[in-house]
């Protein structure tokens, strides 16, 4: 199966240069971890990502690029999000898997993804906080070429995340839901630990778990996988960051994980605290 926030580029593939937007500075957020957060992107600021990702198995492998995503603060504590991936998906006609895993590399749109992220409870000095987001994939890629699933699916995970002086820690999990034939419905977890070794480098780490997805996709079995990635902020431009990752399987089924991207965002700040509008959900403590 693509993954789209999960989404990939083959490692060949070339980042697209893009005109960075002056924009304050805000860290990327999920990306280029499998793990993400509960934190929105803040009221009228945006995000944008140019970026490919690599999911293999021996039994198969999917890339996604160049895909692009945006997410946008919408309204307070509420991001809206969407993902556009083109793709690669490659059988490696391993003698194991035959008849399956076998057929020519087919390139072209996959699947499309669109969310909502809510921040439910706020941090604060004793809590961590937690927030939902939920993904529905529509189906625009082609099934018959496995560069789709062909029919809409979905991802509804909870997220926490608590800071700690320069240390970030994200945790949860989620539950895939698949209606189509052969797929299966799976849950999927991870916690991630990062840490900010300055003003330009952050650096992370995560072991991230799903359940087996059926027959139909690469990823057969369960994996758990351990990655390491970062973000470095470009000098005289905080608005702009280079993300990376890599993984590989530690438990279960064979699978590798890599993620590169390019990670823009700005945005209006106001003029004053009258210009901020209240926010609708009270703080949870």
């Amino acid at each position: 199966m693509l993954r789209t926030q999960t989404g990939v580029l083959p490692l060949p593939l070339l980042l697209l240069a893009l005109l960075a937007l002056a924009a304050p500075q805000l860290r990327a957020q999920g990306p280029p971890y499998q793990t993400d957060d509960p934190v929105p992107v803040d009221l009228h600021h945006y995000e944008f990502y140019v970026f490919g990702t690599v999911d293999g198995t021996p039994r198969e492998l999917d890339s996604a690029g160049p895909a692009f995503e945006f997410n946008w603060g919408a309204l307070p504590r509420l991001q809206l999000h969407a993902v556009l991936p083109f793709g690669v998906s490659a059988p490696l006609n391993n003698p194991v898997y035959l008849p399956d895993g076998q057929g020519p590399a087919r390139f072209g749109l996959t699947d499309m993804e669109l969310g909502a992220k809510l921040a439910w409870v706020k941090e604060s000095r004793h809590t961590p906080q937690i927030g939902s987001f939920t993904m529905f994939e529509l189906p625009t890629g082609k099934s018959d070429k496995g560069l789709g699933v062909g029919k809409t699916w979905y991802k509804l995970p909870v997220w926490a995340q608590k800071n700690i002086g320069h240390w970030t820690l994200d945790g949860g999990a989620g539950y895939t839901i698949v209606p189509q034939s052969g797929f299966h419905d799976f849950p999927y977890g991870g916690f991630l630990v990062k840490y900010g070794l300055s003003e330009r480098l952050e650096l992370g780490t995560e072991l991230f778990a799903h359940g087996g997805e059926g027959p139909a996709p690469p990823q057969t079995e369960p994996s758990a996988m351990a990655d390491l990635g970062g973000y470095y902020h470009f000098k005289h431009h905080p608005g702009r960051q280079l993300l990376f990752c890599y993984g590989h399987s530690v438990r279960g089924q064979t699978e590798n994980y890599a993620y590169l991207g390019m990670y823009w965002t700005w945005g209006k700040e106001a003029k004053d605290a009258s210009a901020v509008p209240p926010d609708p959900l009270p703080a949870v403590h």
